[in-house]
């Protein structure tokens, strides 16, 4: 049976009177459902979708310095475009060993950045009604573990500290023996790139509501395949890049191999996010079931 609702107060918004007539995603998260409207309308509505489209139909995809998800677009692709290139063996040689690890702590914040907007646009510090600075200060406060897309941004932006801390150390100091560089360094890596992983599997079930799902023909399917691929490379960076007794690492070209290709998904499914958001303006943001 169906039930009634209002307009929510968080980032995910629903019309007023809608009724829930069914709904699906992954276990206890909901992120999509199929209403009927106050004037009879079936409609659906999914959390992504209401999350990521730009506020007014006027705004351009690729110039949209005034919105949050461009930014938040931008500042994600300059810090995989950045780890991409550090990687890349010679520009670590042209560059020195200094000024390489300066680009991956560079990207890092980049990361964080972006990061620190994803979970904003989560939480709705964009949103209507929360104009000035309080407002969306609170916004940022919110503990919401039941929504998919919380959990996934709030993973994410831990990923980034986890690698801004790796990063920093690599750039600042040099180490003696094989377990304080992996304390110090491999340590922050390997809980980043867990945490990517979680992450970006969950904004992949978020778009596929349910565990997995093959829709190569939305362009949010490519952009969490993308975030999902490059999560698993940095992995495999992760694991390849522990110092061994002998002070090597664990294998350094599967360190660079994986860095590298991380770095590119990430890049790809970054610049993507641009014209997801502006992609169906021309529908309704709760758009009509067939």
């Amino acid at each position: 049976m169906g039930h009634h609702v209002g307009v929510s107060t968080s980032r995910q918004l629903f019309p007023t009177g809608a009724e829930v007539l069914s709904a699906r995603g992954l276990g206890p998260f909901i992120t999509e459902r199929r209403l009927r409207l106050a004037d009879g309308t079936i409609a659906r509505w999914e959390s992504r979708r209401e999350r990521k489209r730009a506020r007014t139909s006027t705004e351009s995809t690729w110039w949209a310095p005034r919105a949050l998800g461009w930014w938040m677009a931008v500042l994600f692709a300059i810090g995989s475009a950045c780890f991409a290139g550090a990687a890349v063996p010679a520009v670590a040689s042209a560059v020195g060993a200094g000024t390489d690890n300066l680009i991956y702590f560079v990207g890092s914040i980049f990361f964080t950045t972006a990061g620190l907007l994803q979970y904003g646009q989560v939480v709705g510090i964009d949103a209507p009604g929360t104009e000035g600075f309080p407002r969306r200060a609170r916004r940022l406060c919110s503990f919401e573990p039941h929504r998919i897309d919380w959990l996934a941004a709030a993973v994410q932006s831990l990923g980034t500290v986890f690698f801004n801390i790796s990063t920093g150390h690599a750039l600042a100091t040099a180490y003696s023996t094989p377990s304080s560089a992996n304390h110090a360094v491999w340590r922050p890596d390997a809980f980043g790139s867990i945490c990517f992983l979680v992450s970006s599997y969950l904004s992949y079930a978020e778009v596929c509501h349910g565990a997995a799902r093959w829709q190569p023909a939305q362009l949010s399917w490519w952009i969490t395949v993308g975030n999902l691929v490059g999560s698993l490379a940095f992995g495999v960076s992760a694991f390849a890049s522990k110092v061994l007794t002998d002070g090597e690492l664990r294998s350094s070209s599967w360190t660079t191999f994986g860095t590298f290709i991380g770095g590119i998904c990430f890049l790809g499914a970054s610049i993507l996010l641009l014209p997801e958001r502006t992609a169906d303006m021309a529908t309704p943001a709760v758009a009509s079931s067939t």
